[in-house]
């Protein structure tokens, strides 16, 4: 597999035009393409599911039938028990896909209509029903397939991504298949790696079928993967380095009541080695920001002060949107964007901006919305961001000049020219305060010296894989922010 290929995800069309040139140039014929494709997905069964020995293989009318159609004949070769249910039997196959299927009757197999009780008895579940084309909702009988799939309580196996799903955009069409393994072929489809798609496809296996390193001359990526164990992490520190050499952060926010958003902030940061860390806050929040951690520098008076010494800014978590937070915000946009001072902007600080159609040049800037401040900020729905990650994440840098965190499930980081796709991470992190602690850790970067789309990439995927840590160590249910704290310190240092 070429570890280039694997870091990269493409569009469909990507796919769909270039897969029989490469191909071709790697002396494949399309069919021997195909039964590599479905041994590669019989063999990742095989290796998650050994004891599986019903199997229940659900085919459509497109080359994903195929590719079932094989995984059906391998398995039956291998001594299982073997159910192919056609999703509408009476069509007829075209092309490879018909030699795939005439291959599986050769070889004593048989075609089944749909019967709820097949699947129920299933030892594991072969979704090739619908392939990278399907841009519209799904439709009967493909509806009753994918809906009886997903109430069976055996595994399922999807070929290429899971029907339903988007490739492009990881949306559901309507309903799609919810799989336990996804295994991608060619190259990956950007649809597997944010939102619902990601949800979808379970754990993801890929495999080039051996056509990659041509694939990857004739292609061109929409967005580049990156997790923690490739990500670049801060340099090593001089011997005769001191406190200011580290950086000087203000965390801007706290408003009443909300105090514990900005400490989540402010802490973050501290952990992630920014050198010193001052806090610009309510004045009847400056005693819950900074008691029990006197390493916290609080003030409530003087903002102009506080935003000359330091050499990043984080403002929103907590700020709120009462005239207190519209002076506070005000003054801290006017000067930093006066001064080009970089600024990453989360929480009401981003609700702030939405209101103010005057914003739309924030170079030096990092924006990290949720989908919902995603929403506010292009005037749309969230359904409408969750519909297009990549669309919503490239219109707000567009939009705004700022380099984007779209946060959610393959957190998209997006600047004027490249894509980006978090790979770390998992539910632990929808919890209140995580956003905070992403602010805090990303500004703390800059404050290093780190540029805003480094800081952005690194600061996402250290806050992922922190958050995998803490999953795999305690669960998934009942996580809370500050619980990253140690873990973030750790992983920093480890790089």
């Amino acid at each position: 597999m070429s570890a280039n290929l694997s870091q990269h995800v493409f569009c469909a069309e990507q796919v769909r035009t270039h897969e029989p040139d490469a191909a071709a140039q790697s002396g494949v014929a399309m069919y021997r393409l195909m039964e590599r494709a479905g041994k590669a997905v019989f063999d990742q069964t095989i290796k998650h599911f050994p004891q599986a020995q019903n199997y229940v293989v659900l085919v459509g009318v497109g080359n994903n039938a195929g590719d079932g159609y094989i995984v059906a004949s391998l398995a039956k070769q291998a001594v299982k028990q073997v159910t192919v249910i056609a999703a509408v039997p009476d069509k007829p196959l075209t092309g490879d896909a018909l030699t795939a299927q005439k291959a599986w009757l050769a070889a004593g197999g048989d075609i089944t209509a749909f019967h709820q009780q097949i699947i129920d008895n299933a030892d594991i579940i072969i979704d090739g029903l619908l392939g990278t084309g399907i841009n519209s909702d799904v439709r009967t009988p493909f509806i009753e397939l994918i809906e009886a799939a997903n109430s069976s309580c055996a595994p399922i196996v999807a070929i290429d991504l899971p029907s339903g799903i988007n490739a492009d955009t990881g949306m559901v069409q309507g309903v799609a298949i919810e799989a336990d393994i996804t295994v991608t072929l060619v190259a990956i489809k950007q649809g597997l790696v944010t939102g619902a798609g990601r949800a979808c496809a379970g754990l993801c296996e890929f495999d080039d079928l051996s056509v990659g390193d041509v694939f990857m001359q004739l292609a061109t990526p929409s967005a580049e993967l990156i997790g923690y164990q490739t990500s670049q992490g801060l340099v090593k520190r001089n011997n005769n380095s001191h406190k200011g050499s580290h950086g000087k952060l203000l965390c801007v926010g706290g408003n009443t009541g909300t105090a514990g958003a900005i400490r989540l902030t402010s802490e973050a940061a501290l952990y992630s080695g920014a050198g010193m860390v001052k806090v610009y806050t309510h004045p009847e929040s400056v005693l819950a920001v900074s008691i029990g951690r006197s390493e916290l520098m609080v003030t409530a008076t003087d903002l102009i002060t506080a935003l000359k010494w330091a050499s990043c800014v984080a403002i929103g978590p907590g700020l709120g949107q009462d005239a207190w937070s519209t002076t506070t915000f005000e003054t801290v946009m006017q000067y930093c964007c006066t001064y080009n001072k970089p600024l990453v902007i989360d929480a009401d600080a981003l609700n702030l901006i939405a209101q103010r159609s005057s914003v739309t040049s924030l170079k030096n800037t990092v924006l990290t919305p949720h989908p919902g401040e995603a929403a506010r900020l292009l005037s749309c729905s969230v359904s409408d961001i969750e519909a297009n990650r990549y669309h919503s994440a490239t219109q707000l840098t567009q939009n705004y000049g700022a380099c984007c965190v779209l946060k959610g499930a393959g957190s998209i980081i997006t600047n004027s020219t490249n894509t980006w796709v978090c790979t770390d991470g998992n539910p632990a992190l929808a919890v209140g305060g995580s956003g905070d602690v992403l602010t805090g850790i990303i500004a703390a970067l800059i404050a290093q010296g780190l540029t805003t789309e480094h800081a952005a990439r690194y600061g996402v995927t250290l806050h992922a894989k922190a958050g995998d840590i803490a999953a795999q160590r305690d669960g998934e249910k009942g996580m809370l922010a500050s619980d990253l704290f140690k873990i973030v310190r750790q992983l920093i240092n480890d790089k």
